[in-house]
């Protein structure tokens, strides 16, 4: 008999979702598997010309079946029957219209292919005018202002003005819809069966940062202030929660159909859910005071420090403060970038758009050899950018990029504003463009941690996680020597996904706390990237340069 006990970590991402199974006594990744959403594979309910992002929840489920199942298969005889819970992380804020009893719209047939009743993804900028108006709002009609947990900033990202602006651009949606729920919330109620969106378990993480619920004024924005924003909202205060929940709790017990679909037994607990990178900073083993950089497509950045530490005090421009919704105990702060690898990718993207256009319409190669050489041009396009681009000397271009080709997550949200590439000549190539690139990420990471710090919040140290992390030296040296401190990276390759699990085996009482469980179950750094001296002198000048044309920019944003 195996006594040993298992937790699966679920971590749903932009393009995939993984489910990885851990030892709950070392954190040893056991088995795991990876499934890509087919339907957003397609591109389907997607504009990206207007920033619109929507994801079917038939791929959120399916893949949850397939992961689970498929990591099971994998696992040595007597696994499936010691896992004792489940936990899922996911991005955010990323909303749904749900009917009565919790079911997504899109999932009955009068709105199977209507994009608003899909999962408004995190990166779905269409809501900027309602941001706007929740900001002006807040500041100005005598009240509470909604927003001073939240950095002071509401952001087009972020759950009340998704919603809004679905309200009114879709009639029927509106009138469909009878309340709305979070990604990580729904995935937990459907796995537990309880989707009744009055009773379901809300997270805390979910609702602090991007709903505007604090228990200051006991939960939601008040009625009188949602009315005054838009007549719209009148009664879905009343439809959504009161009640938020950390993710040291349980949501409740696999149904049988679930335990079935999954291999598992209906004894399995499943822990209230969180958002990515707040899981991730766990099983990145955050710690009070260390910036936990969650470093892919975009960045999430999470810092925790005690209550009383933090009492009374209200970082300005960030995503929000929350009681906790990193570790239970802890004061969560998150800040992060709209976009990172993105714009990497969008750079090779620019750079591959004439080969593929060219090459497929080539006369002398065969459509197999077009196809091989497209591939391997797009496969290996990054890393022979990088290797160059490392060769360029800092200042050497004169190119100074600003890093908002998907708008400004923080400090001070604000998508609204784009990027740009300045101090070109025709001697810039390349490389020394994408260098640009690189260092404009790099001074927006520094954005971030001065306004901690301008703050009265310490930094004590960085812990770098996710694709970046692990697979760009280049990136990360760049971003060690803008910062001028150390970033040490975590060794999980996982780290959602085991921060998930580290919460399930807290959820399920094999660990008495998140902190026990990161002792147990954390895999250490697997490196450390140190800042060098001269190039973080260099950098402090081009850091000036970047805020300058980064404040002119936005000043000719209207």
């Amino acid at each position: 008999m195996n006594e040993k006990k298992y937790t699966i970590g679920v971590d749903y991402g932009t393009d995939s979702v993984r489910s990885v199974i851990v030892d709950t006594q070392n954190g040893d990744e056991v088995a795991s598997a990876v499934f890509y959403y087919p339907r957003w594979k397609e591109g389907k309910y997607c504009i990206p010309a207007k920033n619109q992002f929507r994801q079917h929840p038939n791929d959120y489920t399916e893949g949850l079946e397939q992961t689970i199942r498929e990591a099971l298969s994998k696992c040595p005889a007597g696994v499936a029957e010691n896992v004792v819970a489940i936990s899922v992380d996911t991005t955010g804020s990323t909303p749904v219209a749900v009917n009565k009893e919790g079911v997504p719209l899109s999932l009955t047939p009068e709105f199977k292919d209507n994009p608003n009743a899909m999962f408004v993804l995190w990166k779905d900028h269409t809501a900027v005018e309602e941001a706007d108006e929740i900001n002006d709002l807040a500041r100005s009609w005598g009240g509470v202002d909604y927003t001073k947990y939240e950095g002071g900033v509401y952001s087009s990202e972020w759950f009340w003005a998704k919603i809004l602006h679905v309200l009114r651009e879709d009639k029927q949606v509106r009138e469909a819809a009878y309340s709305w729920v979070e990604h990580c919330d729904w995935i937990p109620a459907v796995l537990t069966g309880n989707t009744n969106p009055l009773e379901l378990k809300r997270s805390r993480c979910a609702a602090g940062h991007k709903a505007m619920w604090h228990p200051d004024w006991k939960g939601l924005p008040a009625e009188d202030f949602l009315v005054k924003l838009d007549p719209l909202l009148k009664g879905l205060r009343d439809r959504l929660f009161k009640d938020t929940y950390t993710s040291d709790v349980s949501a409740g017990k696999l149904t049988a159909e679930w335990a079935k679909k999954l291999g598992l037994k209906s004894t399995v607990s499943v822990g209230v859910g969180a958002f990515d990178a707040h899981l991730g900073a766990v099983g990145g083993e955050i710690k009070p005071y260390y910036l936990s950089k969650v470093m892919g497509t975009s960045t999430c950045d999470m810092l925790v420090a005690p209550k009383e530490d933090v009492e009374g005090k209200l970082v300005q421009g960030i995503c929000g403060q929350v009681d906790g919704s990193i570790a239970p105990g802890m004061v969560g702060l998150e800040a992060g970038q709209s976009a990172f690898g993105d714009i990497y990718a969008w750079f090779k993207n620019v750079l591959m758009w004439p080969a593929e256009q060219l090459l497929s319409k080539s006369k002398i190669a065969d459509e197999k050899t077009k196809k091989a050489l497209i591939d391997e041009m797009s496969d290996n396009l990054i890393a022979e950018l990088s290797a160059a681009a490392d060769k360029v000397p800092i200042e050497e271009s004169g190119i100074v990029a600003i890093d908002w080709m998907n708008g400004r997550r923080t400090p001070d949200a604000n998508q609204a504003l784009k990027g740009a590439i300045t101090g070109l000549t025709l001697g810039s190539d390349a490389p020394r463009i994408f260098r640009a690139l690189i260092e404009a990420t790099a001074f927006g990471a520094k954005a971030i941690v001065d306004r901690f710090i301008n703050e009265g919040v310490r930094i004590d140290g960085v812990i770098a996680l996710g694709g970046v992390a692990k697979k760009s030296p280049v990136v990360m040296q760049i971003v060690a020597d803008v910062l001028n401190m150390p970033i040490q990276v975590a060794k999980s390759e996982q780290a959602c996904a085991l921060g998930s699990a580290m919460a399930a085996a807290v959820v399920s009482g094999i660990h008495k706390s998140f902190e026990d469980a990161q002792n147990a179950m954390g895999g250490g750094f697997e490196k450390e990237y140190l800042p060098v001296k001269e190039n973080a002198l260099k950098y402090r000048y081009l850091y000036e340069k970047y805020k300058t044309i980064g404040q002119f920019i936005e000043s000719q944003t209207k």
